[in-house]
């Protein structure tokens, strides 16, 4: 949002904004219970339920947290989707989805490790859905068996779960250190998958283009820009009663939605201030770039789309250890016909052969680490 524009407006009405002053510089803050999950699991919880209490951290598209962990078998952790979380206008094939299935997958592997089991994962153990079927709820993703071991080996990378974030904000202006660079390029990948980087600032120009041209073509596409709209949680009490979503809450917004200037409806009106704030908030990030990566699959399966969730969220926490922020920037990914012309651009820059697919594309640089998103309670994603 253009704070600037804000306050000239609020000026231009003779109302007189001195949050300090009139002691709103704290209100509408984030709501404790909503990011509850970050501050760890209670110790009394049994294994399982312990275990998914660090699972449910892991990123997922628009936060929506499309996960249901069925715990009717001893011992036994189903992983589903959940079909009425999904997002049919910018990921119609819920390939994107599916990657958050993968995030959600490693992070619990992680954490069963830390408590002394060794997670025996099947995936699709019924089959997996075609790459273009959309209800993907249909289909269990993986079942994992819990297998008591005491020669498990620990994985260093459970100690960044409560740390990990998805840092949206302007980067600082300089590219990837080439300690940093190297570290994230040698990590161990699934198999058949490619991980790039572009820190040449040419290189970091273009590619940053793209992807802002991608976010802007998905708020001037209606349907699609209205998923976002419909999934943004303005304040703490509606943060607090969806505890998922895309959260705007702080004085500023307080400020907006009681004066009546951010909706629904106006942030979907071309020539409103939250129209542009969506504009204006893409070519800040955009503009605040110098580094950006991707990671290439050898085809689109669903497995494939599974593991390289289970890639980027292992990233996504070495880059943490090292200090380093992520933010996932995938319009340009999403499979839906405005977005195509973009997407074939991107695709023949990286030399893309065969069935290969870009499953993620994000920025990477350095940044101070944001406040956790809201998180579900455990309770909610649990079938007993």
């Amino acid at each position: 949002m253009n704070r600037r524009r804000f306050l000239k407006t609020l000026g231009g009405t003779g109302i007189v904004f001195a949050a300090a002053a009139s002691g709103l510089s704290q209100c509408d803050q984030m709501p404790e219970e909503a990011v509850q999950a970050w501050k760890g699991p209670n110790a009394e919880l049994k294994d399982r339920e312990w275990i998914l209490s660090h699972a449910l951290l892991a990123p997922n598209p628009h936060n929506m947290q499309s996960w249901i962990a069925d715990l009717r078998e001893d011992n036994v952790i189903t992983l589903l989707a959940d079909n009425k979380r999904l997002l049919k206008d910018t990921d119609p094939y819920s390939r994107q989805i599916t990657i958050g299935q993968g995030t959600f997958l490693e992070l619990l592997s992680i954490a069963a490790k830390e408590k002394g089991y060794l997670p025996k994962i099947d995936l699709y153990p019924e089959g997996s859905p075609e790459e273009t079927v959309f209800e993907i709820g249909n289909w269990p993703i993986a079942r994992i068996t819990l297998v008591p071991s005491s020669a498990v080996q620990k994985d260093p990378l459970f100690q960044n779960i409560r740390d990990r974030r998805s840092n949206k904000e302007p980067y600082e202006a300089h590219a990837l250190g080439p300690e940093h660079l190297k570290k994230l390029q040698s990590m161990e990948k699934f198999n058949d998958q490619t991980l790039g980087f572009a820190t040449a600032q040419e290189e970091v120009s273009y590619f940053r283009n793209l992807a802002k041209d991608a976010m802007v073509t998905e708020i001037k596409t209606p349907r699609t820009y209205k998923e976002s709209i419909d999934r943004t949680r303005i304040g703490a009490d509606e943060i607090l009663q969806h505890r998922d979503g895309i959260d705007l809450h702080g004085p500023f917004f307080w400020w907006l939605k009681t004066l009546g200037l951010m909706s629904a409806e106006k942030a979907m009106t071309p020539g409103t201030m939250a129209y542009q704030g969506g504009l204006d908030y893409a070519l800040g990030w955009s503009q605040n770039t110098f580094s950006m990566g991707w990671l290439i699959t050898e085809n689109n399966s669903r497995v494939a789309q599974v593991n390289a969730g289970r890639t980027y969220v292992r990233l996504n926490l070495l880059a943490t250890r090292l200090g380093v922020s992520m933010h996932p920037v995938s319009q340009i990914l999403q499979e839906y016909p405005e977005m195509k012309p973009l997407q074939d651009q991107f695709n023949r820059r990286l030399g893309l052969e065969g069935d290969q697919r870009v499953q993620m594309f994000f920025r990477i640089g350095y940044q101070k680490r944001p406040a956790p998103s809201p998180r579900r309670n455990l309770a909610d994603i649990v079938r007993a």
